[in-house]
């Protein structure tokens, strides 16, 4: 009997360590995430609980909104910058940023129309000044679009107007609906959209290339999991995942 026992509590240990791991994602890394989290799952035993946000803003599921609100979280998963930021306040555990990949802003447009020609400069805006409607995000990608963009294409007075803040869903589901022309946002968050078409990257001219990264979050219960979480998704097996979503691997990886 007693070696029965043993083995009872051999095959019982892996069961014993697992964990139930809550992670908090912006749309960036979702793609790959999705592809990428079974594969820790079944090697690390852990189950992962997933709830997706944007990386700033106030919309109600937003990480910072749904951190402040003491919603749980292991590890945070999102753009750098807005990253640092939850750090500073205290929300990250010091020293626990992994960075995940680099991705691009791109253009998409409802299925069956023209693909307008963003090939240079020139091109990109004389088709954002033939667009009625233009939709950026509240994130880094929108920033960006409806700030040093339009202004370096010296166009922000004309866009007033036609471009509009696309809140809470992807911005080119605005676009497959009909509402929008044009939606601009991380590629990889683009590319998942049914009802659009993938365009391309904004020239490298103006181009504004972040940089997604994942932290340990300062009130997470399973500091130790979260961890090896990001480690695995930094890791060179992310490559292939990755590079599908539309993301760019970092050097070396």
């Amino acid at each position: 009997m007693r070696w029965l026992m043993v083995a009872v509590l051999v095959l019982a240990a892996p069961g014993a360590r697992a964990a139930e791991l809550q992670v908090m994602i912006s749309g960036g890394f979702t793609a790959a995430f999705q592809v990428l989290a079974p594969g820790f799952e079944r090697e690390s035993g852990h189950r992962i609980v997933t709830v997706q946000g944007g990386s700033m803003g106030t919309a109600p599921t937003a990480i910072p909104m749904r951190l402040q609100r003491g919603e749980p979280a292991d590890a945070l998963i999102m753009v750098g910058e807005a990253l640092d930021g939850l750090a500073a306040q205290g929300r990250v555990v010091p020293g626990s940023r992994v960075d995940l990949a680099n991705s691009a802003i791109g253009m998409a447009v409802r299925n069956g129309v023209a693909k307008p020609d963003i090939s240079s400069v020139a091109a990109l805006r004389a088709t954002l000044l033939a667009a009625r409607g233009i939709g950026y995000s509240a994130s880094a990608s929108g920033r960006y679009v409806n700030g040093p963009l339009f202004e370096r294409l010296g166009i922000a007075a004309e866009m007033q107007g036609r471009a509009r803040l696309v809140s809470g869903e992807p911005v080119a589901s605005a676009v497959a609906r009909g509402e929008l022309d044009i939606a601009f946002q991380q590629v990889a968050e683009l590319l998942p959209v049914q009802g659009v078409q993938y365009v391309g990257p904004l020239p490298e001219a103006v181009q504004l290339y972040t940089v997604f990264a994942g932290g340990v979050a300062s009130t997470a219960r399973q500091p130790e999991a979260a961890a090896a979480l990001l480690r695995y998704l930094a890791g060179p097996a992310a490559r292939a995942a990755v590079t599908a979503s539309g993301l760019l691997p970092l050097p070396g990886r």
